[in-house]
């Protein structure tokens, strides 16, 4: 008899499945690790100093990832329901993380502990394919946002952030806009000052 997910694991496997055909016997071991844990608004996902320990997928809700420096805070990524996140150099060194991850609204995750996930690496090739699948879309992502913010025109960043991030519409739809425009590196004011010429000049 084929193996029975739950919700929470069926959103997963559909997660996984993106990436590669897995069948539902070998999700069975992965399936077995899920954990699952919900956050309230304005809840800390991690904190500055603790130690990053899993791998972490959206299910519902916003989380923002972002340092303070001079008191000034900077983000660092964006996720939202369908995406993973975690602070990948706390994680892979288990040192203090400098990042913060925090819910923007009523936040719902499934994650995966770093031991598991080891142990998953040595045991499974399909959790390894898309194990390492999802980190290089994670960092395509993040290189991605890199290029973007070299380009000094602030209308040309607003362009090139709608052409090359895969979910930049979704981000428009759901995140509030004060933080796309950190996460571009704008002003809320030059951010929303661009986007009404950009959408002129669409139109026109």
């Amino acid at each position: 008899m084929e193996y029975q997910l739950s919700l929470e694991e069926e959103l997963l496997y559909s997660f996984f499945t993106q990436v590669y055909p897995i069948t539902k016997e070998e999700f069975k071991p992965i399936a077995k690790v899920i954990k699952k844990k919900s956050y309230r608004r304005g809840d800390y996902i991690l904190n500055i100093g603790q130690i990053e320990t899993k791998t972490s997928f959206v299910i519902k809700g916003i989380v923002h990832q972002y340092v303070i420096i001079e008191d000034n805070s900077f983000t660092i990524d964006i996720s939202l329901a369908g995406m993973s996140f975690n602070c990948f150099t706390s994680f892979i060194e288990s040192t203090p993380s400098n990042q913060i991850q925090q819910a923007v609204t009523d936040v719902e995750i499934i994650y995966l502990e770093k031991k598991d996930s080891e142990k998953l690496l040595l045991d499974s090739k399909p959790f390894c394919y898309i194990y390492t699948k999802l980190y290089e879309q994670v960092h395509l992502e993040r290189e991605k946002r890199s290029l973007l913010l070299q380009y000094k025109s602030a209308y040309e960043r607003y362009k090139q952030f709608l052409a090359t991030i895969v979910k930049s519409k979704q981000f428009l739809e759901e995140v509030p806009q004060k933080m796309i425009a950190d996460y571009l590196s704008l002003t809320p004011e030059t951010f929303s000052r661009v986007k009404r010429k950009y959408l002129t000049n669409t139109i026109s």
